[in-house]
């Protein structure tokens, strides 16, 4: 390795970078086909969710195929005019597209029947009933006896296909077994576009009458009851039930013909055939392109903000691990910076030291003026090694809580004017002054706040110009705090470094930092203050000198 080559920490921002670039397009590829996919589904939706929308609407349809229909078998032909009525107001009430009932009352026997009969056994219509929503009262009956021409036709043809069903299934039939039912939609029911009729089920012992008396010669029998109804209905009575209003925005019933006249491709549509007696017509379900896509865009917006959620995650992830490069960064310089200018601090007086001793050593004869000199380097150069270990030892137990605060009560003035002088006599060009705001007494830890005092006033001396080296320290008290002000006329702080000098380790590159410093003073004050219950500021405007303003609990004197 080149030894000039200056020791650097590799940081990696590019793999950052990378990485945030990737999970970029990630994004961006993620946000595309989720919202496709949202689209395509919506798409699917439409086309078949449009099944459950015709199962509610037809709900109340097959309620009444399955339920209400079969219900007169019940009554085994014994239906009257008061009874059919009743039946027919219930039907009205509870199903609104039922439009008309036709009661047919019809009886069966081995008589010489004129309406419809195979072999022996014939089916006569008694009469018929009409009932019809508002219908005034004397229009109910339309037939009683014989089948007026031209005026009973389409209810005379349904009565003679049920009529001859009914014989064709007597023929049949095989009374040793339930019918079945593939027979009972053959015989019993005829369902035709809007209209359901049903004949009653004979029970197993008429029905076995009945094939006796088409089958045998048997004398005239008694006259069999059987109710026969047919129900006109209207499509368009249904009441549509959009169980999917976030996917139609239009319903109608339509005949399943119906091609809609709307060619606007904003338009998108379809449809599904009604079952039974409505197979003529369809449900037509529409809505256009901006409605559907406003659905997607509400769908989208949470899977969207997920996404983004995860994208905003892995960004804070990015960030943590570039701050800590940087962090580290800083930390590796600041580390590197502090071996340098620790071994510098070591150095010189170590040097120093050296060369006095070797001075000693080598002196055949040393005068008295000579001791004196050598003594007193081998003094100072100790003192300042000696320091700087117990500033270092002191930081260490401090921030491991490992030492106690011993208070005394202190006299303030004369423990300031004690340091005041042994720096005017350390720098005789230094000009020192404090000012005492009513406070005599201080119960504090003396060695701790001597400290403090120490690296405030060493700090003031060394980044102050030779023309201005003044320090004012003001100490005043307010409520329960004393305030100590150290206001200098130095070279200042730059904004942008306020807020790292109190960091340990940590030096402002500038012309009074260039011959070494630890970088630990100023931390190592914010400490101590800290560890006595205080907090320590700064003010500070370039080249006109910077205010640190320490604060402490106090106890006032009563």
């Amino acid at each position: 390795m080149n030894d000039h080559q200056p020791l650097s920490y590799r940081k990696n921002y590019l793999l950052i970078v990378f990485f945030l670039i990737l999970i970029s397009i990630s994004l961006v590829v993620a946000l595309y086909l989720a919202h496709n996919l949202t689209k395509k589904y919506i798409e699917n939706e439409f086309s078949s969710n449009k099944i459950e929308v015709l199962e509610e609407t037809i709900k109340p349809y097959n309620d009444f195929f399955q339920k209400k229909v079969p219900e007169i078998t019940f009554y085994q032909g014994f239906l009257d005019s008061a009874s059919a009525s009743k039946y027919a107001d219930t039907i009205f009430r509870k199903y609104s597209f039922v439009e008309n009932i036709i009661f047919y009352d019809i009886q069966i026997s081995n008589h010489s029947l004129s309406h419809v009969s195979l072999h022996s056994l014939g089916v006569e219509l008694k009469s018929a009933l009409q009932f019809k929503r508002h219908m005034s009262p004397d229009s109910v009956r339309i037939f009683k006896g014989g089948i007026p021409k031209n005026l009973f036709a389409e209810e005379a043809r349904e009565f003679n296909k049920m009529a001859v069903k009914f014989l064709e299934y007597v023929q049949s039939s095989d009374t040793t077994k339930a019918i079945s039912n593939d027979d009972l939609l053959n015989y019993f029911y005829s369902i035709t576009p809007k209209r359901i009729t049903y004949m009653n089920i004979p029970g197993t012992d008429e029905l076995r009458s009945f094939k006796d008396l088409m089958f045998k010669e048997l004398p005239p029998s008694i006259f069999y009851e059987e109710d026969m109804l047919t129900y006109d209905l209207d499509p368009f009575r249904l009441e549509i039930s959009n169980v999917h209003p976030e996917l139609y925005q239009q319903i109608s019933i339509q005949p399943l013909v119906y091609e809609s006249i709307d060619t606007n491709p904003d338009l998108i549509s379809t449809d599904i055939p009604l079952p039974g007696a409505f197979s003529d017509y369809k449900l037509y379900l529409s809505s256009s392109r901006k409605f559907l896509s406003d659905e997607t865009t509400y769908r989208f917006m949470p899977i969207a903000a997920s996404l983004l959620s995860i994208y905003i995650v892995l960004t804070l992830i990015a960030y943590l691990i570039y701050r800590n490069l940087n962090v580290n960064s800083r930390m590796f310089k600041l580390q590197y910076d502090f071996i340098n200018n620790l071994t510098h601090e070591f150095k010189t007086p170590v040097s120093v030291i050296k060369i006095a001793g070797n001075n000693i050593r080598s002196a055949t004869i040393l005068t008295d003026k000579q001791r004196t000199h050598y003594g007193k380097i081998l003094d100072e150069e100790a003192d300042k090694l000696n320091g700087l270990m117990n500033k270092l030892l002191s930081f260490t137990q401090i921030e491991n809580k490992s030492i106690q605060i011993k208070n005394e009560n202190i006299i303030l003035a004369e423990f300031v004017q004690r340091l005041i002088n042994a720096y005017q006599i350390k720098y005789p060009d230094f000009n020192i002054s404090f000012e005492l705001l009513d406070i005599r007494f201080f119960e504090t830890d003396p060695v701790l706040l001597g400290s403090i005092f120490d690296n405030l006033i060493e700090n003031a001396y060394k980044y102050s110009p030779d023309d201005r080296r003044d320090l004012l320290i003001r100490i005043s008290s307010e409520k329960k705090l004393i305030i100590f002000r150290f206001i200098d006329k130095g070279i200042g702080i730059p904004d942008s470094e306020i807020s790292n000098i109190f960091k340990k380790f940590y030096r402002i590159q500038n012309q009074y930092n260039q011959t070494g410093s630890v970088g630990i003073g100023l931390a190592f004050c914010k400490e101590l203050v800290n560890f006595m219950g205080g907090k320590i500021s700064v003010k500070s405007k370039l080249d006109k000198g910077s205010e640190f303003r320490i604060e402490l609990p106090y106890e006032p004197e009563n």
